[in-house]
């Protein structure tokens, strides 16, 4: 018998047994998950009540808010339900489902950054043509494609995995991961790692390519403008540059624990830079735009303001 076809379901063996400390860490996950649902739905809220911030940057925003949590979504309710389970078993649909959905929503975050960025460089190079470029219309048009781009994405990176056969069923991980998932078929076809290459190329090294030309070009600008435009771009751009950088460095942490064998580094940190971007991305997002752009700031003092009195 074929003992591949017999695998329904795959063992997140990264739990292991942790006992009773099982109910601090759910504490602590699910305040976790709270906080970054509520923060982000905040700023929704925020975005949505205020018609002054119906500007195609904080459109742009309220989609990548919306993204974090659709992201948090699919990893934190499995992990909850995993730190109370005995044999930590997450069937073979529902894995892939959390994997479309993380890969899915990474795309969409890059994206979703480049698109910003690209309205940065509009708004501070060209200023004069910045409500003919990005309308609300246009700014629809491209929140619309962002999706289509990364559903498309996750597309070619999954269209033959499904039809893979395992002969193992033990992921090393806390969440289901495409690389670790990967080695555990018993034959992996050659298109699997094209289709991965080319994902790789399409989520992070296009959206790369545009987010550092309009950084560039706006550094530009910036050295040749006045002291307050200069400041005011400054203001402006370090959220983005926030957050870009805070992806990248879960990408890479997230590369080197998929693809290299890092035995020497202690269980619990190989986890914690596993799940770094999944923990930090959907939380730093929300704090560092409400904190840091004037606009959200004001609206949500204005808003805490006219609820008390």
């Amino acid at each position: 018998m074929d003992n591949s076809t017999e695998i329904w379901s795959f063992v997140l063996a990264a739990y292991g047994d942790i006992g009773e400390v099982k109910y601090l860490y759910f504490s602590i996950t699910l305040l976790w998950y709270l906080s970054i649902c509520a923060a982000n739905t905040v700023l929704i809220v925020v975005i949505y009540l205020d018609r002054r911030l119906h500007e195609p940057m904080y459109l742009l925003l309220c989609n990548l808010f919306v993204n974090e949590i659709a992201g948090s979504t699919s990893m934190y309710p499995i992990l909850l339900s995993q730190l109370f389970s005995d044999t930590h078993e997450v069937s073979l649909p529902w894995c892939f489902l959390q994997m479309c959905y993380l890969y899915t929503s990474a795309s969409v975050e890059f994206c979703n950054l480049a698109a910003m960025a690209y309205d940065r460089y509009i708004a501070i190079c060209c200023p004069l043509h910045y409500n003919v470029i990005m309308d609300t219309g246009k700014v629809f048009m491209i929140i619309l494609i962002i999706w289509m781009y990364s559903v498309v994405n996750l597309i070619l990176k999954f269209s033959s995995v499904y039809r893979l056969k395992f002969c193992e069923n033990v992921i090393d991980k806390v969440f289901c991961d495409f690389h670790s998932v990967i080695k555990l078929a018993c034959y992996v076809p050659v298109f699997n790692s094209i289709s991965d290459l080319l994902f790789a190329f399409m989520t992070i090294v296009i959206p790369f390519c545009l987010i550092s030309v309009s950084y560039m070009k706006i550094l530009a600008v910036c050295l040749n403008t006045s002291k307050e435009n200069k400041q005011k771009a400054i203001t402006t751009c370090t959220p983005q540059i926030v957050s870009v950088s805070n992806m990248f460095v879960g990408c890479i942490f997230h590369f080197v624990d998929s693809r290299f064998a890092i035995a020497h580094v202690p269980d619990k940190v190989r986890i914690i830079l596993s799940v770094y971007l999944l923990v930090c991305q959907p939380i730093v997002t929300p704090f560092m735009y409400g904190l840091k752009l004037p606009k959200i700031r004001q609206s949500c003092e204005g808003f805490m303001f006219d609820r008390k009195y």
